[in-house]
């Protein structure tokens, strides 16, 4: 009995020692794998990062030059005051000098005010009134009945912006562009066609704008053909040419 018990053992055993390293094998191949892709990850971070971070969908106000901000300090009312932002962003608090808010929002013009005053009030709390500011608006150009730049006081659309600015031209062409700021460097441009919408089609086209849009309606082709064509119809013989 115990001959064949060890009979058993015996091939289990060589068996056994024969898979070690064949799964040890495996184990280092896996292992490599892994640690390559971990490493081939990063190179392809790159890919993206020439590409321009997208707009911001509810942008806060930021101040601008010519601002007019009321600050409220309730535990110290003797430091409340009103200010106008400079041409070069900067701000003169009472007793704390100059800093620079433009291009803060409200929230953040507050931090900085904080900070200015450190050192003279612990933990201050200050508020912050817009009393005068850059009014939002919209800029339509081209080839429309009064091109020009209007305020944008409520939700509007580009064609309600264009009917603003007098409706097309006799010499417009339909298919218009929307430039629409998305960096202090780059723009979106969208070419949009507004004969489809008022005709039904796409109406999802019809873009709501933004603060700073500019519409810009070219003109027809024809209509720049006819600015160096001879145009003789109505007039009385001699025509032009014909002598």
């Amino acid at each position: 009995m115990k001959e064949q018990r060890s009979r058993i053992l015996i091939p289990f055993v060589m068996a056994l020692s024969l898979a070690r390293p064949v799964l040890a094998a495996a184990q280092q191949g896996r292992a490599l794998t892994l640690s390559r892709s971990a490493s081939a990850a990063p190179a392809s971070a790159p890919k993206g990062a020439d590409h321009t971070a997208p707009a911001e969908r509810n942008p806060r106000y930021t101040i601008c030059r010519d601002d007019v901000l009321v600050l409220s300090f309730p535990l110290s009312p003797e430091l409340n005051q009103k200010v106008m932002v400079q041409p070069d962003g900067f701000i003169s608090l009472q007793s704390a000098g100059y800093i620079h808010v433009e291009g803060l929002t409200v929230a953040g013009a507050v931090e900085a005010i904080k900070k200015a005053y450190a050192g003279t009030l612990h933990d201050p709390i200050v508020d912050i009134d817009l009393a005068d500011f850059q009014k939002p608006f919209f800029t339509v150009l081209g080839q429309v009945g009064k091109p020009g730049q209007y305020d944008l006081r409520y939700d509007t659309t580009v064609t309600q912006a264009i009917a603003v600015a007098g409706g097309f031209a006799a010499t417009a062409k339909t298919q218009v562009f929307l430039y629409r700021a998305v960096s202090s460097n780059w723009a979106e441009v969208r070419q949009l066609k507004i004969k489809d919408i008022l005709n039904g089609k796409n109406i999802s086209e019809d873009v709501h704008l933004r603060p700073g849009d500019m519409i810009f309606v070219p003109e027809k082709a024809i209509a720049n053909f006819k600015k160096y064509v001879p145009y003789s119809i109505g007039l009385s013989p001699p025509y032009p040419g014909s002598y």
